[in-house]
């Protein structure tokens, strides 16, 4: 199977300029292509992700990859998408943001040999151009019935859109005219909502480039779930690579809970498993769902691709042991991973170290006369050790790391202890 029939397979491919030329040029040579990103925000999240994962898998087979920071597209604000304006960054606020999203981006491709990837910020060639230059040599060849026609604008007419998001579309097709001039860079990826972005690349570039009729574009799907609800999102936000926004724990569970119906959609899309590999995992899917065979591959690979082996490794650990119950393993970073969420309590004197008085203190029992109940019935445990002593204390033992008890009630309701 060759690159463009493994991307439809997995259903990447959304739309294609000219199917044919971009499959016999793909065939003939190993090109240069390029997606971009504008660093409006510090972090990328998954809903990010689709574009640079197949930016990877033509880096895999043979083509250039280059990334593009949008220092300069991100002070201005692409209208895709948005039904106002955005609100504009200061150059300090797109450098910053730019460097937290090189990082992330650097995971993704292989930077040596001959089709080492390229990294660049078009606020190189833009942050110099004066407004006559950007008039003449390139506003000059768009026109404005041109751009009217794209839907990214002509959805902002009525609601409004200032100038300045007007000519985004300008400075993103100068991007492309520039990439294929000095790279020789033939194809742009990116996702739906960018065709109209890219066309006017490629419009650019048949204007001013004697073979610009040679460069094509390609977007790639808008990620859904099968119930309807936003991809990459949770009760708590966003899901981000950033691992101090997102801890791998919760970054792993995310893809872990993966509805049956979108898991191997997700599969195809997001992993480098073999076609192979992924049918086998679909029929488990089918035949043995209560296993979540294909979740676990998914968040296995998808923690790995992102925060690396050794985080997954964390992550496995800390649902194994809220699983089981058995959490006095954990490391103190460990804890703070996966009890992020759950109620806790600080111990503020001596008295509360006893457990009856613990329980109603931090809120777990509502009077002493439950905690009692709940003790001599076997419903409390202490690190996973099932506590039936009324008169038990937390002892320094109890501390994990010094720092935390973890105390559960019946089988799922945990709560922190901190010291």
């Amino acid at each position: 199977m060759d690159l463009l029939e493994d991307l439809k397979w997995r259903g990447i491919i959304y739309q294609q300029t000219d199917e044919e030329g971009l499959a016999d040029l793909l065939k003939n040579e190993n090109i240069t292509l390029y997606c971009g990103i504008d660093p409006t925000g510090d972090s990328m999240h998954i809903g990010h992700l689709l574009p640079y994962l197949t930016l990877r898998r033509f880096q895999q087979a043979g083509h250039r990859p280059i990334v593009v920071l949008g220092g300069a597209t991100g002070m201005i604000g692409d209208p895709s998408g948005k039904k106002e304006e955005r609100k504009l960054l200061t150059i300090e606020n797109v450098k910053q943001n730019g460097e937290g999203l090189k990082k992330q981006l650097e995971r993704f491709f292989d930077f040596e040999g001959e089709n080492g990837a390229v990294m660049v910020n078009n606020y190189d060639w833009h942050g110099s151009m004066d407004v006559v230059t950007f008039l003449r040599d390139y506003g000059k060849h768009i026109g404005i019935n041109y751009m009217l026609a794209k839907d990214t604008i002509a959805s902002r007419l009525e609601t409004g859109i200032s100038f300045t998001e007007f000519t985004y579309t300008i400075l993103q097709a100068v991007d492309f005219l520039n990439l294929y001039g000095k790279y020789h860079c033939r194809l742009q990826i990116g996702g739906s909502d960018q065709w109209g972005n890219i066309t006017s690349g490629l419009e650019l570039i048949r204007k001013m480039e004697p073979e610009g009729e040679k460069a094509f574009g390609l977007t790639i799907p808008l990620v859904t779930k099968a119930d309807g609800t936003k991809f990459g999102k949770t009760e708590s936000g966003a899901v981000w690579l950033n691992p101090e926004k997102t801890s791998p724990y919760e970054f792993y569970q995310f893809w872990v809970n993966t509805a049956d119906l979108d898991v191997v959609k997700y599969l195809k899309y997001f992993t480098f498993l073999s076609k192979e590999e992924i049918e086998e995992l679909a029929q488990s899917v089918a035949n043995e769902p209560h296993l979540r065979k294909a979740q676990k591959a998914l968040a296995a690979e998808m923690t790995r691709l992102i925060h690396g082996e050794e985080a997954l490794q964390q992550a496995l650990k800390i649902t194994e042991a809220l699983f089981s119950g058995d959490v006095k393993n954990l490391t103190v970073e460990e804890i703070k991973q996966g009890f992020k969420d759950v109620p806790s309590f600080t111990i503020e004197n001596e008295e509360q170290k006893n457990l009856v008085e613990l329980l109603v203190a931090a809120k777990i029992s509502p009077s002493k006369r439950q905690a009692r109940e709940d003790i001599q019935n076997g419903a409390v445990y202490v690190n996973g050790g099932r506590v039936t002593d009324t008169h038990y204390t937390v002892q320094e033992t109890d501390k994990i790391g010094g720092q935390f008890t973890v105390i559960r009630r019946g089988k799922k309701k945990y709560y922190l202890i901190r010291f």
